[in-house]
């Protein structure tokens, strides 16, 4: 799975405990990111819709969720992937923008990228294009050379990037899924009734679209105009690639209209005390889908922010102002099935310490 900020990765056992409590067969993952929230439900039987804007996203679902494992022949799979595995590397875009005019790949993998992308797109259209693009997409992660958003890369080569680029089967999960790519805002009205919706929108004005820029061009293998020390695509500039969730007037609103659309039996919202908006707030969006019960979960935050600011040239200009953060679930839906989570929950989570409790 790829590096990335905000990731659930800490809280994905206890969301993945909450769904199989509560009963569910059914949910959707309205901003699924690296999709570890929809993986985790689908491993326990549910049948899962990933839902995000970016291409990558709909990548990492299409092979993760939207994939039948069992329907898979994995021999045929790992033959056409040892083929790939075996290409002569050549100078392409990727080459020129990802390691020449900025660092993020030694020379030796970028041409290896740019000779396996280019082999990959010759199964657009395949089922196994979306395994075959996500294969390609974590093994460029694990040799990359940033902390982990693609917004800089790091002075000096890091140390995993010596290592040479190699592909690795992802581990496909059996059942059904859906990957749809699209806005969480006009896809909430065209999904069907589930048992759980999860909700995880941006927190503020960091936008996904550019912390994960090189990953968006790998998947869609455009050659973008690129500008700044970063090669970041030149779309980042338009606002069709922006989310009414990275701007701070309009955030809120778009957020309790999707918790008032989504038809769901238990709504979860994931929320952080460094967001725009606050849990207060966020507790009376909730209301309108039943009784409300937050729990709160001491965090590390990204990184990036405990190594302080620095400057283009890697100097370092700023320094830290905290290394931790409160993450925080809010579930709401009805009342003896919130709370019978919600104490569960207490009772064996050592993550977390108790959560806070809000009648809706």
């Amino acid at each position: 799975m790829i590096k990335y900020l905000g990731s659930k990765r800490r809280l994905v056992p206890i969301l993945g405990d909450i769904v199989t409590r509560a009963g569910a067969r059914t949910a959707v993952d309205l901003f699924s990111g690296t999709t570890r929230v929809a993986q985790e439900w689908k491993r326990r039987g549910l049948e899962v819709w990933a839902i995000d804007l970016a291409r990558y996203t709909e990548i990492l679902a299409g092979a993760y969720i939207a994939t039948n494992a069992r329907l898979v022949d994995t021999d045929a799979l790992d033959d056409v992937m040892s083929h790939l595995q075996q290409l002569p590397g050549r100078d392409g875009y990727v080459t020129t923008t990802f390691s020449r005019a900025a660092r993020y790949f030694q020379p030796h993998n970028a041409r290896r990228i740019d000779a396996m992308r280019d082999a990959i797109e010759e199964w657009a259209g395949h089922p196994w294009y979306p395994i075959l693009l996500t294969s390609l997409l974590e093994a460029a992660d694990r040799i990359d050379s940033t902390t982990g958003v693609q917004m800089a890369y790091l002075k000096q080569w890091a140390p995993r990037s010596y290592q040479p680029l190699t592909l690795r089967r992802p581990a496909l999960l059996a059942g059904p899924g859906h990957s749809w790519r699209g806005d969480a805002t006009r896809l909430v009205c065209e999904l069907p009734e589930v048992d759980v919706a999860y909700l995880d929108p941006p927190y503020n004005q960091h936008r996904y679209f550019t912390n994960y820029h090189v990953c968006e061009t790998l998947v869609a293998w455009d050659f973008p105009a690129h500008y700044g020390v970063a090669c970041k695509r030149v779309d980042a500039r338009n606002s069709s690639t922006k989310s009414v969730f990275n701007d701070r007037r309009q955030a809120a609103g778009a957020l309790a209209d999707v918790i008032k659309r989504v038809k769901a039996g238990l709504v979860i919202v994931s929320a952080s005390n460094e967001g725009w908006i606050t849990l207060d707030d966020l507790i009376a969006m909730s209301e309108c889908r039943g009784y409300v019960e937050v729990q709160a979960f001491d965090s590390r935050r990204y990184v990036g922010a405990q190594i302080g600011i620095h400057n283009p040239s890697g100097e370092k200009v700023g320094k830290v102002s905290h290394t931790r953060n409160v993450e925080y679930l809010v579930l709401a839906g009805e009342r003896s099935m919130v709370r019978q989570l919600i104490d569960v929950n207490r009772a064996e989570s050592s993550a977390a310490p108790a959560g806070e409790g809000c009648r809706g």
